[in-house]
């Protein structure tokens, strides 16, 4: 394995990269054609270019890139797309280059490259490779968040055609036709030899800054070695509405310290019936689960200007 800075040379000399791209994300399949020309503008030899456009593509198509030895493996996608990219670069000497082409690209705005696809391209051509961590859960690595209970229904529930015409409104929207029929779950989280108790329709464990595009806290990032878990409303559905209004409007002002947010290296998550788990936006698995950190576990090209430890 080469350091970051050596990768980071190695990136900006050679400039050998390779791409996919989730043309089954929300703007995935309209930028793809732009993208492979302004990557070959900006002086990147593609060893080779996917376009993923069928379900069940994505894993083979960022296998296949991998393997042909780019030193910068560029994905364009969502959050579900990146997640999969993370999995599959964990630990090896590729750094992931990101074009946030999904509904909220929550990892691209935790570690600052811009949502402009141009401008996202210039941290390509003019960036630094930092080390970030991954979470894992039940064994699998993620970039961003688990959800546990009403998001992961919402996950399996939302149409895909609504997401691609509404965008990230598509989940709220999905959320409010579930939550009338939806029963809040009794929800024990143990870590730190403590144990915390939540009835609620919804509990999150954060790998990063933000959620649902929004500020999760103003001191969250996705290299502080520290998982943040909360839970949204108490067991009344109004709880769950205000909650979430709430966050999205007042987490760039909140601390890891203030409540109910838990920050943890790792934590146990039991439920008084089985809940279902989404992890990066992808259905996976079951409550009880345990959720850990692996520390510096991902090579990503970001910002000059992004803190790295």
């Amino acid at each position: 394995m080469r350091t970051k800075q050596e990768l980071g040379e190695a990136v900006r000399r050679q400039r050998r990269a390779a791409l996919v791209v989730n043309a089954r994300s929300r703007r995935g399949r309209r930028h793809y054609n732009g993208v492979r020309s302004r990557l070959a503008a900006a002086g990147f030899t593609l060893l080779g270019a996917y376009p993923v456009d069928r379900p069940g593509e994505l894993e083979g198509s960022l296998a296949a890139a991998a393997e042909l030895g780019p030193d910068l493996l560029v994905v364009g996608g969502g959050d579900g797309t990146i997640g999969a990219a993370a999995r599959l670069l964990a630990h090896r000497d590729i750094a992931l280059g990101l074009l946030p082409l999904g509904t909220t690209n929550n990892f691209a705005r935790t570690v600052g490259v811009p949502l402009d696809i141009d401008a996202a391209i210039a941290t390509l051509v003019d960036g630094k490779v930092i080390d970030v961590d991954l979470g894992i859960a039940g064994g699998m690595p993620f970039a961003n968040h688990v959800g546990i209970g009403l998001s992961a229904e919402v996950m399996l529930a939302a149409p895909p055609r609504l997401k691609r015409v509404t965008g990230r409104l598509a989940y709220p929207v999905t959320a409010l036709a579930l939550l009338p029929r939806h029963r809040p779950v009794n929800m024990t989280v143990r870590a730190d030899g403590q144990t915390r108790e939540f009835l609620t329709h919804q509990l999150y464990v954060a790998n990063g800054g933000f959620h649902a595009g929004r500020p999760i806290t103003a001191d969250a990032n996705a290299d502080d070695r520290l998982l943040v878990a909360y839970p949204v409303g108490g067991p009344a559905r109004r709880d769950l509405l205000r909650d979430t209004a709430r966050n999205a409007a007042t987490g760039h002002r909140r601390t890891l310290g203030d409540e109910p947010f838990l920050a943890t290296g790792e934590l146990w998550v039991e439920t008084d019936r089985p809940a279902p788990v989404e992890v990066d936006g992808e259905v996976c698995g079951q409550t009880p689960i345990q959720i850990g950190l692996d520390a510096n576990a991902l090579r990503v090209m970001a910002p000059i200007d992004t803190p790295d430890r």
